[in-house]
């Protein structure tokens, strides 16, 4: 049963002594549309302009796309009902306002329905460079557009039911697929006839990592294989010290759908992960990374 909440809070992580701590919610909410100031249209129109710019030559050609088809501009925040008609229509997915971050659970299952959870509130002016979670410009203009590619709508939705499915195997499987997802539908990078291109929502949504991903000498970019990705930890609080690579939409799609995930989480169970900077004799390495400014602590 979904949990409509009346009124829409601005549910935020939490600064502490040790950093933020995430704080979750659960509620689907109306998008308040009406309720947005002049700052907050200012704000989107600040951030879609600059990736705009950014993104060119850089994002992958499905992602503009999208982008246009779904008709969003910097004029205004698009309202929910206006993306949902073009997105429903077009591969059967909907937007759902939401207050902030989700339980892994409760995400699995909208995503499993084709529901796909937007925040509704924008971040303020002094968090135009920077924010510790997802807000309505990271999940709307660095996920939405992608959802318009049939076959990576169905990659999120396939995933969503593989999350639910791994609950049943335990903690290990659900971190394991975690970072499938954190490697792919918000890090990840597509080789491309124009040389590699950012689809992944978390550098669509960034710009000094959508420059950085592509451009810096620091981070490894390697090919895409999925139990490899399952093996990796990642960054969470500085940009990534990895990128991994795929050929293909189809090649991500079949990844997810094609293989019995029981086996892999059997042969997983136990192996050590393995560093976010690491680069194995296995890998097919597009670039190896000179480590430059990779913090020393350790990865997530």
């Amino acid at each position: 049963m979904i949990e409509q909440a009346s009124t829409p809070n601005r549910v935020e992580h939490q600064m502490t002594d040790k950093g933020y701590v995430p704080v979750y919610t659960t509620a689907v909410v109306e998008q308040p549309w009406e309720s947005y100031s002049a700052e907050d249209h200012r704000t989107w129109a600040t951030l879609f302009e600059r990736q705009m710019a950014l993104l060119q030559g850089r994002a992958c050609d499905e992602f503009f796309e999208g982008l246009n088809a779904l008709n969003m501009s910097a004029d205004a925040i698009p309202k929910f009902s206006e993306i949902n008609q073009i997105l429903k229509a077009a591969t059967g997915w909907t937007l759902i306002g939401v207050e902030g971050l989700l339980p892994e659970l409760t995400f699995f299952e909208h995503l499993a329905a084709r529901r796909f959870p937007v925040t509704w509130w924008i971040r303020r002016p002094d968090q135009i460079d920077y924010i510790s979670e997802p807000d309505l410009f990271h999940d709307l203009f660095g996920h939405v557009p992608l959802l318009m590619l049939p076959v990576f709508a169905d990659y999120m939705q396939a995933y969503g039911e593989g999350g639910l499915k791994a609950a049943r195997y335990g903690d290990e499987p659900l971190t394991e697929l975690t970072r499938l997802y954190w490697y792919t539908v918000e890090f990840g990078l597509i080789n491309t006839p124009d040389g590699l291109r950012i689809y992944g929502a978390g550098i669509q949504s960034s710009k000094g990592e959508s420059i950085y991903s592509l451009e810096s000498e620091a981070p490894n970019r390697i090919g895409f294989d999925v139990e490899r990705v399952m093996r990796s930890r990642y960054r969470i609080d500085t940009y990534q010290k990895t990128y991994y690579v795929i050929d293909s939409f189809e090649q991500l799609f079949r990844a997810t759908v094609d293989p019995d995930f029981g086996p892999i989480y059997y042969r997983l169970k136990g192996a050590s992960a393995h560093p976010a900077g690491a680069v194995l004799e296995s890998d097919k390495v597009f670039h190896r990374g000179s480590g430059e400014g990779w913090p020393e602590d350790a990865d997530a």
